[in-house]
């Protein structure tokens, strides 16, 4: 790498707080991008993934409608694919909190399946009265997508769509959490991410 270009994480770093929204092609490569989702596949066929929720507390439910997809949650013990990855976002983590001196404290992240049909209405990321979540983070993992594919993920800004992003793999999105609406459009096949949030302490 060229001495003058900062490195990877500065540089996604200094966009991020600069524009409040970047999309990162090929963060991660080919190889890593089908190991991630060998992971997911293994934690699928263990009954890892649960049904995705919406609400809070005891209002707490699953509407399909609303939110389609499957979640599992990265803990401890990891694959090693997953560590690297856990790896990579930490530093990404520092950038940021160089260059903006966010004070994020730590990443909660977890993979997301779509099942074909499947999508997630408009939101946004920080549940109500709970403002931890700083920096949102999603992580494509599908091979050999295809516009026709759908799936994009919608991004507003007021009452009209400011980008669609489509979910190739390798490609990394990271937004300010606070207020943006964004929202998840249904695909032809089955979809997957790593999504997450850097958080501050509550």
């Amino acid at each position: 790498m060229d001495s003058d270009q900062p490195e990877p994480a500065a540089a996604i770093a200094a966009a991020l707080c600069a524009q409040g929204l970047i999309v990162e092609d090929r963060y991660l490569d080919e190889a890593q991008v089908r190991e991630l989702a060998a992971c997911a596949e293994v934690r699928l066929a263990r009954g890892e993934f649960a049904p995705a929720r919406i609400g809070a507390a005891r209002a707490v439910q699953r509407r399909e409608e609303i939110r389609g997809d499957c979640t599992c949650w990265l803990a401890e013990p990891l694959f090693p694919a997953e560590t690297a990855l856990m790896s990579t976002l930490e530093q990404l983590r520092l950038a940021l909190n160089r260059h903006a001196t966010l004070g994020l404290f730590d990443l909660e992240l977890h993979y997301a399946r779509y099942a074909p049909g499947a999508g997630y209405a408009r939101h946004v990321d920080q549940p109500q009265g709970r403002d931890q979540r700083r920096v949102s983070v999603v992580l494509y993992l599908n091979s050999e997508w295809d516009v026709a594919h759908g799936g994009s993920l919608r991004i507003f800004d007021g009452a009209v769509a400011r980008r669609d992003v489509e979910p190739i793999g390798g490609r990394l999105v990271c937004f300010m959490t606070a207020g943006l609406e964004h929202e998840v459009s249904p695909s032809s096949r089955a979809r997957l991410s790593v999504t997450g949030w850097f958080r501050v302490r509550a």
